[in-house]
């Protein structure tokens, strides 16, 4: 169970971690309209939509990362105060009963609609009209990794339960000795 823990946070910081460098073409396409534009007063017709592409990229394939590095907006003020054994049952819970349900159906659906765009060779309805087939599979990776992450978590989570109860269990022993 542990490997498969680490495959998928592995897997998931790699993906993040090379996601963060979509961000060195996204500055050289937002460069080059603004000299463009601004400089010599030619604007480019694919330049904003590039842009909204790579980071659509950019920002999809960072979800698991930041999910595995806690990343996310959580409201915690509650939680911070509860024991340490309450607070990994509410995130079971809530892992079990939100979030792995919730992703896992967006990243069926994600497939799906990029199944469909392939079948189709789905253009962007611009004048550039790039293919949209590829960025709607990029999509549907970044919500199966983070699903992965949120297996990898619940994982995380069990095994620390584990561990709270063998001190828990070692603790009586000891107090009834």
């Amino acid at each position: 169970m542990g490997a498969v823990q680490r495959f998928f946070e592995n897997l998931s910081e790699y993906v993040g971690i090379g996601a963060a460098f979509l961000i060195l073409p996204l500055l050289f396409v937002v460069t080059y309209e603004v000299i463009a534009r601004y400089g010599f007063n030619a604007p480019t017709v694919w330049a904003f939509e590039a842009t909204t592409l790579l980071y659509g990229v950019h920002f999809v394939l960072s979800f698991a990362y930041t999910h595995k590095h806690d990343g996310h907006v959580a409201i915690d003020v509650i939680e911070a105060m509860l024991p340490t054994k309450v607070r990994v049952w509410i995130r079971l819970f809530a892992n079990l009963a939100l979030f792995l349900p919730t992703t896992g159906l967006i990243s069926i659906w994600a497939v799906i609609y990029s199944s469909d765009s392939w079948r189709n060779w789905e253009l962007a309805s611009t004048s550039w009209a790039p293919p949209l087939y590829p960025f709607k599979t990029l999509m549907a990776v970044g919500f199966t990794l983070l699903f992965l992450q949120g297996v990898a978590k619940l994982i995380r989570d069990i095994q620390l339960l584990g561990q709270l109860n063998t001190q828990h269990t070692a603790g009586n022993a000891e107090n009834q000795s």
